[in-house]
């Protein structure tokens, strides 16, 4: 019930709207009971009466009546479920809001655990089974339960006794009942986990279309996502031999009711305690009974499955970022002075137990360049993904303009960091508003001046649409060298003054690779920029060169004076990017002062 009662808290906004549903709700109940009190007066009185003309008279007047009772109850039924479907979907758009955004403020570590495939089933195959116990089941149990109520009544007060003879099955199903429902809840969770993976394994098959096609391997993932549909198909068919267990179970105790009634009102119109009226309306009001009783029966079974739904929603949402703002953090001034690493040193907290970084040392002035080179695995991108808090340290400190960045906004940090990343995020939409993305209100021009910077203003003009030009998802529709220069247009655009450049020109050919260079050769003027590549010659002229390895900052100094020492760390790797024959030398931008250790 914690689950549910966490669900109404999302309804608390619109309880103006729920009170005018439950008051239609009620209008509904008394019309459900007015066409059954209806049919004592039309069986005492109208087509037993003896008197012709006053029975036409009755009769008339009894279907005014009647009819006038079914347009209430219509009316209560249509306003009620309008009303409560309104306020189910208000509520599911306004938890799928909230789940979203929590998902995306997690830091990268939580990214790390889970997969795409498995967030976008939480936030629409769970969220969407929780619509279900929000606008329609808890609108049957609370619609159909007050005419029960209704009916109930009635019949009570028609014979007392008689009634308890009508429900005296009742308590055999409750049992079953919540039996049933547990079932019903276990297997729906599991139903919605192999959903989740259903949606992971189309995701990466999606996604990775060209490897599947390179390799051949559309026989291979046919087969998973086989394996994963049967999965699922057999978990659903276990919900589904559950449920259909209801109907006829409930029809089996309605059958014994009705016999009863029958046997024991046939006595009482014998013994003259009941007229053929009150007990054709008592009849009446056992069968229309059924049918709320029928529905709710199925209702315990989808509360069941909503919970089940809700239980994974509240996980993602009860998981908390590892990177919190603290408790009167301030806003970040513009970029003065300059960045300095402290003793920094981290590990992932469910890594395998050794830190990826250790005490590591460097202060960065404003507006220069490091380079940060080493082996894979070094820790390089780690390093860099800690200054706009991606992860925050797990020792030591990150130091801005005398600011521990932990003590800052995460926003007022954020927004004096541009990346460039080798693996390019694009958006499916305009040329003009991925450049924009990031900088809401950039006019044309500064969106091509932008452009034009990043020496992608040529190629753009060459599109169907120029600027407006659609590029697909990822941008797949530009080639790689473009999508880079469009990449780097949207830093140049957003304008920070702390820049993180993560082997934004590996994998590029000749020409691409010396426009790319250009474009950031204008990209890093006059910021901090903290430039990570494999390829040492991109870097050769960088303020300092910062060498990791095994996420120690060994080595901290010019491209010359590592080269210069003995031995060095430096120039073992840039004896191997010549070997490798990547002696060519791109210009690069640089300052003379130098990054101190």
């Amino acid at each position: 019930m914690n689950e549910l009662q966490r669900l109404f808290e999302y309804a608390r906004p619109y309880r103006g709207r729920f009170a005018a549903a439950l008051a239609a709700m009620a209008l509904y109940a008394a019309g459900t009971l007015g066409v059954v009190r209806q049919i004592k007066p039309l069986m005492d009185e109208v087509l037993l009466g003896q008197d012709v003309l006053g029975t036409r008279a009755s009769l008339v007047q009894w279907s005014i009546v009647l009819l006038a009772v079914y347009v209430i109850k219509g009316l209560g039924a249509y306003a009620s479920s309008f009303l409560m479907t309104d306020v189910g979907q208000r509520v599911v758009r306004d938890l799928r809001d909230r789940l979203f955004r929590h998902i995306l403020d997690q830091s990268a570590a939580f990214f790390s655990r889970r997969t795409t495939g498995q967030l976008m089933s939480r936030i629409t195959n769970d969220v969407n089974q929780v619509q279900q116990a929000v606008s329609e089941t808890i609108g049957d149990l609370m619609r159909e339960g007050l005419a029960l109520v209704a009916l109930a009544g009635w019949i009570f007060y028609l014979d007392w006794r008689l009634a308890l003879v009508a429900v005296t099955g009742a308590p055999l199903v409750v049992y079953p009942l919540v039996q049933l429902g547990k079932r019903i809840r276990r297997t729906t969770r599991r139903s919605q986990e192999e959903l989740e993976n259903l949606s992971h394994v189309t995701a990466e098959a999606l996604t990775g279309h060209r490897i599947v096609k390179a390799f051949s391997a559309e026989g291979h993932e046919e087969g998973r996502f086989r394996q994963v549909s049967q999965r699922l198909y057999r978990t659903n068919l276990r919900i589904t031999s559950s449920l259909a267990v209801l109907p006829p179970l409930m029809e089996l105790l309605g059958g014994i009711a009705i016999v009863a009634l029958i046997w024991y009102g046939a006595g009482q119109i014998a013994d003259g305690s009941l007229t053929t009226g009150e007990f054709v309306s008592f009849v009446a009001a056992a069968f229309l009974m059924y049918g709320p009783v029928k529905k709710l029966s199925r209702v315990n079974a989808s509360l069941q499955q909503s919970i089940a739904a809700s239980e994974r929603i509240f996980e993602i949402l009860d998981e908390h970022s590892e990177v919190q703002e603290r408790e009167g953090a301030v806003l970040l001034p513009p970029l003065r002075v300059g960045i300095e690493f402290r003793n920094v040193s981290f590990a992932y907290a469910d890594g395998p137990g050794h830190e990826i970084l250790q005490d590591v040392s460097f202060s960065v002035p404003a507006g220069q360049v490091v380079a940060i080179v080493g082996l894979s695995g070094a820790g390089k991108t780690t390093l860099v993904n800690l200054v706009p808090r991606f992860f925050d340290v797990t020792g030591g400190a990150i130091v801005a303009d005398g600011f521990d960045i932990r003590d800052v906004t995460v926003a007022s940090l954020r927004s004096q960091v541009g990346m460039v990343t080798q693996d390019t995020v694009l958006f499916e939409d305009t040329i003009a508003n991925n450049i924009a993305y990031g900088s809401p209100g950039a006019s044309r021009a500064d969106i091509e001046a932008a452009a034009r910077a990043a020496h992608a203003h040529e190629f753009i003009r060459q599109q169907p649409a120029q600027y407006e030009t659609r590029i697909g998802e990822r941008g797949q529709k530009l080639s790689g060298g473009q999508r880079q220069r469009l990449a780097i247009a949207r830093a140049i655009l957003h304008n920070s003054p702390i820049l993180i450049l993560d082997e934004a020109t590996s994998s590029l050919d000749a020409e691409s690779e010396r426009l790319v260079q250009e474009a950031l050769q204008n990209l890093m003027r006059n910021r901090t920029s903290f430039v990570i590549a494999h390829r040492l010659s991109t870097v050769r002229r960088a303020d300092a060169i910062i060498v990791l390895e095994r996420g120690r900052a060994v080595e901290i100094g010019r491209h010359e004076d590592l080269l210069a020492r003995p031995g060095s760390a430096y120039a073992r790797l840039y004896s191997l990017q010549i070997f490798e024959g990547r002696a060519a030398e791109p210009p690069a931008v640089g300052h003379p002062s130098p990054v101190s250790p």
